[in-house]
């Protein structure tokens, strides 16, 4: 499948993300994308959605023509609490958070990435509530 099909079948930005601390994928973590062309210029919201049941955003809005830069906001801290909320309820005995007094280390990652036209991009989100990383995948 050539770059074009697949941009325009997934749309130009797509995303998963992978909970790493359960071997999961992490649904339900809203994410927001932004745009902006040139990198003085200031960012413009496009919209967002939010992760799937197999961690998958596939309908994000498209960056306007002119893009050049991308940011991705991933709202992790409501997905974690959910996540503590769950454990609990089926744990009385849970092992208390290390963190004191603070469920997740990273309560938003933004990710910022340069595009070109016509590419389609994916970037995957491995996460845990203490580290995440990121690449470009395909």
């Amino acid at each position: 499948m050539s770059t074009s099909t697949a941009a325009a079948q997934h749309g130009p930005v797509s995303t998963h993300i992978l909970d790493t601390s359960i071997g999961r994928p992490a649904e339900g973590v809203a994410v927001r994308i932004a745009a902006r062309a040139g990198r003085d210029a200031d960012w413009r919201a496009l919209g967002g959605s939010a992760t799937d049941a197999d961690g998958r955003c596939k309908d994000l809005p498209a960056p306007p023509e002119g893009t050049t830069h991308v940011r991705l906001d991933f709202e992790v801290e409501a997905y974690f609490e959910n996540i503590a909320k769950k454990r609990a309820d089926t744990q009385q005995d849970a092992p208390a958070n290390r963190d004191s007094g603070a469920g997740v280390f990273f309560p938003e990652v933004a990710v910022t990435f340069a595009v070109r036209p016509g590419e389609h991009y994916h970037v995957p989100l491995l996460l845990t509530p203490f580290g995440y990383s990121v690449y470009r995948g395909s």
